[in-house]
C-alpha cells in the first residue's frame, strides 16, 4: 500500500482567454492526482485528507472510488472545498491563484494510524504549507519516516500561498532528514535555492528533478546522477504531469521492490534509467489530454 497524504480540491481551468472566460471545475491537487494516477497504474493505493462533506467534496471521492483508492484515512468536515483558479500560457504550462480561507482540507489532523500494510507515504504541495494541517501533515511525516517507513516529497512550491519564503525554505530543509525520496521540479529547485547535492546531504536516498520537455535527472548520495530526455508530445497542457512523475516514481520502485533508502541506493544507472524512463513516458500522456489526467498502465506499457 502507497499511502499519499495531503489536499484535493477543485481547479477552475478558462474554457477562453479573458479575465471573463468561463471556468470549467477540474478535479484536482498535487496530491490528489498524485493518487489518481498511483490508481490507474495499479498500485495498491490509499489517500490520507480531510474533504469537504460539499458536492465539490463527493465528486472528488467518486474518482478516487473509481480509480480504486482506499478511502479508509479519508476525514470529512462541513467546510467547502479549496478553489484553485488554473490560468494556461500558450506553451500550455498552468498558474493558480487559491481560494483557502476556511475550507476543510486545512483543518486536517494526524491519524492515529495509516493502513495495515503502508510501504511508503507521500507528502507535498498546499497541504504542507497551509495551518493548521501543515503542521499535522509535518508531523505525520516525521513520524512515518522515524518508523522506517519509505517517504516521498514534491513540495510543488506555490509561491503565491508562501507568505513568508525565508520561514518556508528554512522548514522544507527541516523535513529532508525525513524524506527518503524529494522529487521537484526545475523551477522549484530555483525558488528554494538549493541544490540537489546539498539536499542529499541532508538525508533523502535520492533527489530526482524534472525539466518539462528536456526530461528528468536522479541524483543519488554515492555521486551517481542518471538523465533521461523528455517524450515527444503535442502538449495540451501541463496540469498534473509533475504529480504523474511522483506517481510513476512510487509505482516504478514498488514494481522493482525498492522502497527503502538501501534498495533506492542499489538501482543502479540501468535501474534509474529505466525508473525515469516509465516517468516521462507517463508525464507525457497526461500533457497530452485537458487537465489531470494520469495514464492508465496499459498506456505507459514497454
Amino acid at each position: 500500500m502507497i499511502v499519499v497524504a495531503g489536499e484535493a480540491l477543485i481547479d477552475l481551468v478558462p474554457q477562453g482567454t479573458g479575465a471573463l472566460a468561463a471556468l470549467r471545475p477540474a478535479l484536482g491537487g498535487g496530491p490528489y492526482n498524485t493518487a489518481v494516477a498511483l490508481g490507474r497504474l495499479g498500485s495498491p493505493t490509499a489517500f490520507c485528507s480531510r474533504v469537504s462533506y460539499d458536492a465539490f467534496g463527493d465528486a472528488l471521492l467518486d474518482r478516487l472510488r473509481e480509480t480504486g483508492v482506499d478511502l479508509a484515512p479519508v476525514q470529512r468536515g462541513s467546510e467547502p472545498t479549496t478553489l484553485a483558479v488554473a490560468s494556461v500560457d500558450a506553451e500550455g504550462s498552468a498558474a493558480y491563484s487559491f481560494y483557502v480561507e476556511g475550507t476543510a482540507d486545512r483543518l486536517f489532523s494526524v491519524p492515529a494510524s495509516l493502513p495495515s500494510g503502508t510501504r511508503a507515504v507521500s507528502f507535498g504541495t498546499c497541504s504542507l504549507v497551509l495551518e493548521p494541517g501543515a503542521s499535522a501533515y509535518e508531523e505525520l511525516l516525521r513520524r512515518t519516516a522515524a518508523r522506517g517507513v519509505f517517504t516521498a516529497l514534491d513540495p510543488n512550491v506555490r509561491a503565491g500561498l508562501i507568505a513568508d519564503p525565508d520561514a518556508y525554505r528554512a522548514r522544507f530543509e527541516s523535513w529532508l532528514p525525513s524524506v527518503t525520496l524529494l522529487k521537484l521540479s526545475a523551477e522549484d529547485a530555483e525558488w528554494l535555492g538549493g541544490t540537489p547535492r546539498q539536499w542529499l546531504a541532508a538525508g533523502p536516498a535520492a533527489v530526482v528533478v524534472t525539466r518539462g520537455g528536456a526530461g528528468l535527472t536522479a541524483y543519488t548520495r554515492d555521486g551517481g546522477e542518471y538523465t533521461v530526455p523528455g517524450e515527444r508530445v503535442d502538449v495540451v497542457d501541463t496540469i498534473g504531469a509533475g504529480d504523474t512523475v511522483n506517481a510513476a516514481l512510487l509505482h516504478g520502485l514498488a514494481q522493482r521492490d525498492a522502497l527503502s533508502a538501501s534498495a533506492v541506493a542499489a538501482l543502479g544507472a540501468e535501474g534509474w534509467r529505466g525508473l525515469l524512463g516509465f516517468a516521462a513516458r507517463a508525464a507525457a500522456v497526461t500533457c497530452s489530454r485537458a487537465g489531470a489526467e494520469p495514464p492508465y498502465a496499459h498506456e505507459v506499457a514497454p
